[in-house]
C-alpha cells in the first residue's frame, strides 16, 4: 500500500484580513503525479510556500514524509526539489557554475554527470552568462537545478512558463520516466491540458479551499453532461427548473448550453413538451468540467 508522502490538515493562511487559504486537506500518495489546480490567486501558490516552509500558516499543519514542515525543514529540503513559477538567479554565474553551487548544497557525488545529462535533453549551453539568458533557458535551468541531487519528491509552481512547445514535450518526458525510477510529483498549474497529459488523480482549488478531488477519469466518467438546445419555436430556457442544471449560457446558433449534473430521462421528459430543433448531449471536457465546478 502506497504511503503519502505529503498530509496536509486544515491548512488556512491569512494576509493579514485578507484570505490566503482556509481549512486545505490533502494527501498525496507516493509514486503519483498529483495536479493542483485552479486560476491564479486560487492558493496554489501560498499552499506551495507553507510547504517548502517559505511562510508560516495561520493554524493547521502538513507534513512531507512524516517530518513536519516548520521544525523539520532542513531534512525535507534535502529529500525534494522545486521549480517556481519565476526563477530568481544570479546574474554573475554562468550557468555551469550556478548548478555546481546548487548541487554542493546536496550529498551527491555525481553531479556534473546529471547537469551535462539534463542540459543535453534541454539543448542548454552550460558557458553562458546568466544575465544573458531569455525566460525559457531560465526556467531550464531552474528545472535542472530541481533534479540534479534525484529528489524523492518534485513540487513545480507553473513549471512550464516561458518554455517553448518542443522543449514543453521534452520535460514531459523527463517527469514520466522519473517518475517511473519512484519520484512523487506535485504538479500546480492552471493549464488544464498539462493536468490532463500527466496526472492521475487532481485537486480543484476555488477561493483558497479545495472543492474536488479526484481521479480525472472519475471527473469524466461522473453524471455530468454537457447540454446544447436549439429551440424550434424561439422559446428559451426558461422553464426548465430540473435539479441538476448548471448555469446557462448561449449555445451555438440561437441556443442554449448547460452543465446537467441530474437524471438525464428526467431533462428529456421535460423537454418532451417543448419543440426542439436540436439536441446534443455529450461528455464534457476536463476544462468544462473545471469551470462548472468554478461557476
Amino acid at each position: 500500500m502506497s504511503q503519502n508522502v505529503i498530509e496536509i490538515r486544515n491548512l488556512s493562511k491569512y494576509y493579514g484580513k485578507n484570505r490566503g487559504i482556509e481549512e486545505i486537506n490533502l494527501d498525496i500518495e507516493e509514486g503519483e503525479i498529483f495536479g493542483f489546480i485552479g486560476p491564479n490567486g486560487a492558493g496554489k501558490s501560498t499552499t506551495i510556500r507553507i510547504l517548502l516552509n517559505l511562510i508560516f500558516p495561520t493554524s493547521g499543519s502538513a507534513r512531507i514524509f512524516g517530518l513536519d514542515v516548520i521544525s523539520e525543514s532542513k531534512k525535507i529540503k534535502n529529500l525534494i526539489g522545486y521549480v517556481p513559477s519565476d526563477a530568481s538567479l544570479y546574474d554573475r554565474m554562468s550557468v555551469l557554475q550556478f548548478l555546481q553551487y546548487c548541487s554542493r548544497f546536496y550529498n551527491t557525488g555525481q553531479a556534473e554527470d546529471r547537469i551535462n545529462e539534463l542540459s543535453g535533453i534541454f539543448e542548454l549551453d552550460l558557458s553562458r552568462n546568466m544575465a544573458q539568458l531569455s525566460m525559457g533557458n531560465k526556467k531550464k535551468v531552474s528545472i535542472i537545478q530541481s533534479l540534479i541531487h534525484n529528489p524523492k519528491l518534485l513540487i513545480l509552481d507553473e513549471p512550464t512558463t516561458g518554455l517553448d512547445p518542443l522543449m514543453q514535450s521534452r520535460f514531459f518526458d523527463l517527469l514520466r520516466q522519473e517518475n517511473k525510477k519512484g519520484l512523487t510529483i506535485f504538479f500546480s498549474s492552471h493549464i488544464l491540458s498539462e493536468i490532463q497529459s500527466l496526472c492521475k488523480r487532481v485537486s480543484i482549488i476555488k477561493d483558497g479551499r479545495i472543492i474536488k478531488v479526484e481521479d480525472i477519469e472519475s471527473l469524466r466518467q461522473k453524471q455530468l453532461k454537457k447540454v446544447q438546445i436549439s429551440f424550434g419555436d424561439n422559446s428559451s430556457a426558461q422553464g426548465l427548473n430540473i435539479k441538476g442544471i448548471g448555469l446557462v449560457t448561449a449555445g451555438p446558433g440561437d441556443g442554449i448550453s448547460f452543465m446537467f449534473s441530474g437524471e438525464v430521462n428526467e431533462l428529456i421528459k421535460i423537454l418532451s413538451a417543448r419543440k426542439i430543433e436540436k439536441l446534443v448531449i455529450e461528455e464534457p471536457s476536463l476544462e468544462e468540467i473545471f469551470m462548472h465546478y468554478y461557476k
